[in-house]
């Protein structure tokens, strides 16, 4: 993984130290709220409903034992004792007092992270595949060109005041683990006449008009990756709308002008760019991708798995929905569940990072993942250790074996913490996992997806879920609309809208009915719920939730 260098650190420190100054200034009163909100957003630091909140960047989502440590000491030294992982790959603090927050930055530099540009209008972190250089799938490791990404859009000039955010998102397979489609540009390699090159989107995202990327070019060569990419940037922050925040994304633009004519700006613009980078990022990115080299594998015999798997019950639920497929021989990726029944999705104790680090350490080539997902992997373990690895979970509370399950629910803060929430999610995604542990039938139902968001912004992917949530305030009191169908792989798909909200107590056996509806309904147990949705359509869920009335006016309309 990519270590950073003298000029890195130095960067790093020095924006650390003008922060502090800032901070200085706001608790003396020199600066006002207003005044210190810009400069607070450019370092990571949100005013949430109870309290500030500090987004740190986890760049495509990895990191190591150090870094992993350096984040349980944040927690326990300046929080309370937890952090909660996002849907960006990057975690939160939800509870810092504004003078420690010079501190944890310092802490941070000291093992190459940061909260740069995790917030504002500007390029966000880059989020990739969390499998990225290990899935049997990859066509190539897709963090040398997130981390080009990020060394060219940290600070630049022409990209701090854009519009509105702008996320980006890189996946080295056909299979798509990165939402690629709902992001403002997707990147994908891709393989043409045994050349590695890059498909690109654009004019994805969630939130208040939800949309999917659309194809910008099929193939873009290493050399010109970044500054087409400039391009794309540049033409929309010309013609992105600053007079409307809710038009500002750059979804509204290319819905606006139309694909055909924001790849005729993106051409145009691209001739210039090209020129004006030359050979430079190509030499950079070389020299990115020597550090993403792959572990030196070993081989060993994998008898103690085997073993294990063969006779202890708990280990082969775990392994069965936990693992997934090594591009190595004898390997396994271990996805580490954050959503035990009945807690709050993508939190983690100071005392589990520390597990997981060490777990990372001792088995794992000292490296983690952050999913967007909100959980947790050890990319590279080999099978043999695999016994011990969930022996060490198990006692830690971290060996919920649900990965891809009902209960394993995306939701963000919602309104527990963030201002901008109109109802909770957290209350909801706990009522929703802990029931259907009561039920035990999350292995019959097989793959299914929740994802929950407390307001229309769908920080919690609810658009996308094969069940989505939204929860909203309707005179004061929340109420909860239903989705379903969405899709967030490489064959992506907004969810339908099944009829009028529930209020929050209506939620839970909302989500009972559409499961045996779907149980009934599937061809058999091999059949997805989204398989099932997309053969059957809405008309029988609408039916289930609403009375038969309903399933047949949506039938007659």
């Amino acid at each position: 993984m990519y270590s950073y260098t003298d000029f890195d650190a130095a960067f790093v420190a020095e924006r650390n130290r003008q922060f502090r100054a800032q901070v200085e200034r706001r608790i003396s009163g020199a600066l006002t709220e207003d005044e210190f909100k810009p400069l607070r957003l450019m370092n990571g630091l949100y005013l949430q409903l109870h309290a500030y909140m500090l987004r740190v960047a986890i760049p495509y989502g990895t990191l190591n034992s150090a870094q992993m440590d350096q984040l349980a000491l944040l927690a326990e030294k300046w929080d309370k004792g937890y952090g909660h992982f996002t849907t960006r790959q990057n975690i939160q603090y939800n509870w810092p007092e504004l003078r420690d927050v010079p501190d944890m930055l310092d802490a941070l530099e000291q093992v190459g992270m940061h909260a740069i540009q995790t917030s504002g209008n500007t390029i966000r972190n880059v989020t990739a595949d969390h499998f990225a250089g290990a899935a049997a799938d990859e066509i190539a490791d897709p963090r040398p060109v997130a981390e080009l990404l990020r060394q060219w859009s940290t600070d630049h000039p022409e990209f701090q005041f854009l519009p509105r955010k702008f996320k980006i998102a890189v996946t080295g397979a056909e299979n798509d683990r990165a939402v690629i489609k709902a992001h403002d540009i997707g990147i994908q390699v891709v393989r043409r006449d045994g050349r590695i090159g890059y498909r690109v989107l654009v004019g994805g995202g969630l939130g208040r008009t939800p949309m999917i990327g659309k194809e910008l070019s099929p193939f873009v060569t290493l050399e010109d990756l970044l500054p087409y990419v400039e391009a794309v940037v540049s033409v929309w922050n010309l013609l992105g709308r600053r007079d409307n925040k809710y038009k500002a994304r750059i979804k509204i633009t290319v819905h606006e002008h139309g694909i055909d004519e924001i790849r005729s700006l993106v051409e145009t613009r691209f001739e210039e760019t090209r020129q004006a980078f030359g050979t430079a990022a190509l030499e950079l990115f070389d020299d990115i991708a020597a550090q993403f080299q792959p572990p030196a594998f070993r081989n060993a015999p994998t008898e103690a798995f085997d073993a294990a798997y063969e006779t202890d019950p708990t280990f082969r639920a775990w392994a069965d929905t936990n693992l997934s497929a090594h591009r190595a021989t004898g390997y396994a990726i271990a996805q580490i569940s954050l959503k035990a029944h009945g807690a709050t999705p993508g939190d983690a104790s100071a005392e589990q990072m520390r597990v997981m680090a060490q777990l990372a350490h001792d088995y794992g080539h000292d490296e983690l993942r952050i999913t967007h997902e909100q959980n947790v992997v050890l990319p590279h373990v080999h099978k043999s250790d695999l016994p011990a690895i969930h022996k060490v979970l198990k006692a830690h509370g971290l060996a919920t074996a649900n990965i891809g399950r009902i209960s394993d629910i995306i939701a963000c803060p919602g309104m527990d913490y963030c201002a901008l929430a109109t109802a909770r999610s957290i209350p909801i995604a706990q009522e929703i996992a802990t029931r259907f542990d009561e039920l035990k039938i999350e292995n019959d139902i097989g793959e299914l997806k929740i994802k929950i968001s407390g307001c229309i912004n769908a920080c919690g992917h609810h658009h996308v879920g094969h069940i989505g949530i939204l929860g909203l305030d309707r005179a004061g009191v929340e109420n909860y609309q239903i989705t379903l169908g969405g899709d967030a792989t490489e064959t992506a798909a907004l969810g339908d809208r099944t009829g009028p909200g529930f209020p929050a107590e209506g939620v839970v056996p909302a989500i009972e009915r559409i499961v045996e509806t779907y149980m009934a309904q599937r061809s058999g147990p091999e059949e997805t719920f989204l398989q099932t949705y997309r053969r059957i359509g809405m008309d029988p869920f609408k039916a289930a939730l609403y009375g038969e009335e309903a399933g047949k006016k949506s039938r007659a309309a």
